[in-house]
């Protein structure tokens, strides 16, 4: 039931030009997303609406996700840090495009949901995604830098240390604004920066020292 829940899900992601590409589509088919929610609302999990899952944080809807990921234009093996690891889901998708040679290092400020997420990545046969818990404005220095890097909450404005992790060339996402912003990527190459907003977007606050 839950396959073809999953199937009508990516149909009307396509249909709708949210999913454009076929390694996209294909993630999103390998991604049951219902173990990225919690039990109580398993059976919302293929509506296309961002779910509750606890600590006042939520799951993006699968729209915003399919946006996000086809404007990163991801590679296989490439390595990608995520701010707000969440419950796991919006890495579990990334990771299944970068593939096994690739890898996603995640930062989560909330102990409760980081354990959530590697506990749903594991029940997924998830092992190339890496969460960590801690700052995500901030970034993670440790493994950059980064092909890709991108936020799944809204920033006052690019945190610098984002920047600075990020490859020369790669490219960064970034919600920009309070609750209601605009979803921004940057491109970095040969050392330029150069910015496009691709519309309106809706994420809870980034918070620490670069957020709200």
């Amino acid at each position: 039931m839950q396959n073809q829940e999953r199937e009508n899900l990516v149909k009307q992601l396509k249909n709708r030009q949210y999913i454009k590409t076929k390694t996209v589509e294909q993630a999103f088919l390998n991604t049951p997303r219902e173990l990225f929610v919690p039990n109580e609302i398993k059976i919302q999990a293929y509506i296309d609406t961002p779910l509750h899952i606890g600590c006042s944080q939520t799951i993006s809807a699968p729209h915003m996700v399919a946006i996000m990921v086809e404007a990163l234009d991801l590679h296989r093996d490439q390595t990608v840090l995520e701010i707000g690891g969440g419950s796991g889901y919006h890495a579990a998708v990334v990771s299944h495009i970068i593939g096994e040679k690739g890898h996603v290092y995640t930062v989560e400020r909330h102990t409760q949901l980081a354990h959530f997420a590697e506990k749903n990545l594991k029940n997924a046969n998830i092992n190339n995604v890496t969460v960590h818990i801690g700052d995500g404005s901030k970034g993670l220095e440790d493994f950059a830098p980064y092909d890709r890097i991108y936020v799944t909450c809204a920033a006052p404005d690019i945190p610098p240390p984002l920047i600075e992790q990020l490859k020369d060339p790669g490219k960064l996402l970034v919600p920009i604004g309070e609750m209601t912003c605009s979803l921004i990527l940057l491109k970095k190459n040969t050392k330029t920066i150069k910015t496009n907003d691709l519309g309106g977007c809706v994420f809870v606050p980034l918070i620490g020292k670069y957020g709200h």
